[in-house]
């Protein structure tokens, strides 16, 4: 604090030795000292806001002390998944993996990701081997016993999905509803829940990614799905036979992040960051980079131990 009031005095100083001359004072040189006080108050203000960061961080216990360290899903796209480049080269990406970098750099901590498999992120979290989880997570009171959810940062809906061929036989709860019709849903998510409450007696099969999920539609194994909404369009985007045959009514629409139980001052650090980055616009632009992303080359799953794509 007592540096800033000297920087404001230096400030003031320089102002009034200006001004002290006359007003036959050449005008470059007051132009010279007012742009001298402004970067002199900018640099006050960088600095105030450095230490206001240090100061967050400071407060915040992590598993790894310096690190935010983030368990996902990376099958989930557009939130997070692998975009392939040229090269052939893997890429973490999606709006979540951008989010979480804005989270870390924002509470002056080194971002460290964890990739699991969803039910995985669940586990690290109820273990608190991690500090936060992001896999589209939606705020649930059976999950709230074991993490504490952000603000929600992503609105987002819930679909039934299936192929084009047979978007007239399976377009409604009625429909699915049959102990001969298989339906899909990506275990331990809300989707899963949703199929258990709106078709309890349809043959439900659980898969622990979502990949695996279209791979059983377009393969005609599973007649239909629940998946997220913007998840299912960024896969309709490669895969046009799939089709949305109609919205899942949930409650909770929206995506929140999890934050390991019982921390109160990463909880509040993540929920300001979530409102600065919706502020300064960043948040619209990861969603807009990562829809992009998905819309090309894609790999949805886990790499193998050398971080490679598996085959």
């Amino acid at each position: 604090m007592k540096k800033k009031i000297v920087a404001l005095s230096m400030v003031a100083c320089m102002a009034a030795s200006v001004t002290a001359c006359g007003g036959s004072k050449p005008a470059e040189t007051t132009a010279a000292a007012t742009e001298a006080e402004t970067e002199a108050t900018e640099a006050v203000a960088e600095e105030s806001s450095a230490e206001e960061t240090k100061a967050v961080a400071a407060d915040i216990e992590t598993v790894t002390p310096g690190k935010l360290t983030v368990a996902t899903s990376p099958d989930f796209a557009p939130y997070e998944f692998y975009a392939i480049g040229e090269d052939g080269t893997p890429k973490l990406s999606g709006f979540d993996m951008d989010l979480a970098q804005y989270i870390a750099d924002y509470l002056g901590l080194e971002l460290e990701v964890v990739t699991v498999d969803f039910d995985g992120v669940l586990s690290e979290l109820q273990t608190k081997s991690v500090d936060i989880g992001m896999a589209g997570l939606s705020p649930d009171e059976k999950r709230m016993g074991i993490m504490d959810f952000s603000d929600l940062y992503y609105m987002g809906g819930q679909s039934l999905v299936t192929v084009k061929d047979n978007a007239e036989k399976f377009n409604s709860f009625e429909a699915i509803n049959k102990p001969e019709v298989s339906v899909g849903a990506q275990v331990g998510s809300i989707q899963m829940d949703l199929a258990e409450t709106n078709s309890p007696d349809a043959d439900i099969v659980g898969l622990p990614k979502v990949t695996d999920i279209i791979s059983e539609l377009l393969t005609g194994k599973m007649d239909a799905a629940y998946i997220e909404t913007d998840v299912a369009k960024s896969y309709q985007k490669n895969y046009p036979e799939l089709t949305l045959v109609m919205d899942v009514p949930y409650d909770a629409e929206g995506s929140a992040i999890g934050v390991c139980k019982g921390n109160e001052a990463l909880l509040a650090g993540v929920n300001e960051a979530i409102a600065a980055a919706k502020e300064d616009g960043s948040l619209e632009k990861f969603i807009a980079d990562a829809g992009e992303l998905a819309a090309g080359q894609k790999y949805e799953g886990l790499l193998d131990e050398n971080g490679n794509v598996q085959n």
